[in-house]
């Protein structure tokens, strides 16, 4: 795995080339139990290819990451994928470093509340019973009405004038 993604204009063919490859998992930077865990790099199979003083890049881009359910608070793997990628950068400088634009363009699509059922392979997120919060017994067939307020502090606002 690369570090980061680095194109060198002065190697590129005139025609472009098709690159492939994989960086490092580190660049995500997340906070892995906030946010997830990526388990593979930023997988990528990208061509690029230089128009004037434009770089244009096309292809697909994947990661897969380790989130936790927010229901369920139970881990599930999810592929974040682009299969059509693309941009274009204007050429500034000798080397293009494509990095951080492919990193954003994957956490831009992490789930913001990961549920079990966004997974992989497809989980039911259903919440286990014992978590749930039950305002009555559910024996009970009884319907409780809660008791009426008798704060007099409401009623005292209600007795002035208008000023």
């Amino acid at each position: 795995m690369i570090p980061k993604l680095e194109i060198i204009l002065a190697e590129l063919p005139e025609f472009g080339e098709q690159i492939k490859g994989e960086i490092s998992p580190d660049i995500f930077e997340l906070n892995e139990q906030l946010e997830g865990k990526p388990t593979t790099g930023l997988i990528y199979d990208l061509n690029v290819q230089q128009f004037d003083s434009e770089l244009l890049v096309r292809g697909s881009i994947h990661t897969v990451f380790e989130l936790t359910c927010v229901r369920t608070i139970h881990p599930f793997t999810m592929t974040i994928r682009i299969d059509d990628f693309a941009t274009s950068i204007e050429i500034s400088e000798d080397t293009i470093d494509l990095t951080e634009q492919l990193r954003e363009e994957i956490l831009l699509l992490l789930p913001i509340y990961p549920v079990c059922d966004m997974g992989d392979e497809g989980m039911t997120c259903e919440i286990e019973e014992k978590y749930l919060a039950l305002d009555k017994d559910q024996e009970s067939d009884l319907e409780e009405k809660p008791a009426e307020s008798q704060d007099d502090r409401w009623s005292a606002l209600d007795q002035l004038d208008n000023l």
